[in-house]
């Protein structure tokens, strides 16, 4: 009998933790939604924001971080949304490093010119203070990442052309949309990048150069 009844307590118990960190969640998740409060301007700390509030949200579903990242940014101006894609070009050349591509090469084994700009778009995503730390450090990422998560973002690419699109109304992109407007003001990421910055790096020194992210993936 009083083995039946150390039984029920225990399933008793797990499911009050498993309620008891629901309703946390729940606390949480309002917590974030009424902390947001949109700033009249555009600028980086509000671009970080609608990255953060994208990553409390998505539980790590980039398409709905995706999906997140447009509905919150078409609420704000035409010309704010524009400068949302300017930074995030900012962001996606200032990480152009040859220690983040190494970094690609050791989490993925391959860097292409697609992937390695992906792989920069998600490490924006996954939010300022991963990215800031990893472009000093990218053993930074071996405590911070999960090992088994895909490490490309390529939606991040279209959220301001796709957000211009529903604040606007227009179906076809012309001059005024943000990735025009970003690349005539000369950030293209693409074929017109300023070169790597940094040294570039030797495969067989990856093991001792970044020795944490390494010993994570192999």
């Amino acid at each position: 009998m009083k083995k039946y009844k150390f039984i029920l307590f225990l399933i008793l118990t797990i499911v009050s933790c498993g309620q008891s960190k629901k309703n946390n969640s729940e606390k949480i998740s309002k917590s974030e939604m009424k902390g947001f409060v949109k700033s009249n301007k555009m600028d980086k700390a509000e671009f970080w924001k609608i990255i953060e509030y994208s990553i409390a949200r998505s539980n790590d579903d980039k398409l709905e971080q995706e999906k997140i990242i447009i509905g919150k940014l078409s609420t704000y101006t035409p010309e704010q949304i524009i400068e949302f894609e300017i930074i995030l070009r900012q962001l996606i050349i200032q990480a152009d490093d040859f220690k983040i591509e190494a970094a690609q090469k050791i989490i993925v084994d391959y860097v292409s010119d697609d992937s390695y700009l992906y792989f920069r778009c998600w490490l924006i995503g996954k939010g300022q203070k991963i990215y800031t730390e990893t472009l000093k450090n990218p053993d930074f990422l071996s405590e911070n990442i999960s090992q088994d998560e895909e490490s490309f973002f390529e939606g991040l690419m279209y959220v301001a052309t796709n957000a211009y699109k529903i604040k606007t109304s227009k179906k076809e992109e012309d001059e005024s949309f943000p990735r025009i407007v970003a690349i005539k003001k000369g950030l293209d990421y693409d074929f017109g990048a300023p070169p790597t910055k940094g040294v570039d790096w030797k495969e067989e020194d990856l093991p001792t150069t970044y020795p944490k992210l390494w010993n994570l993936y192999n």
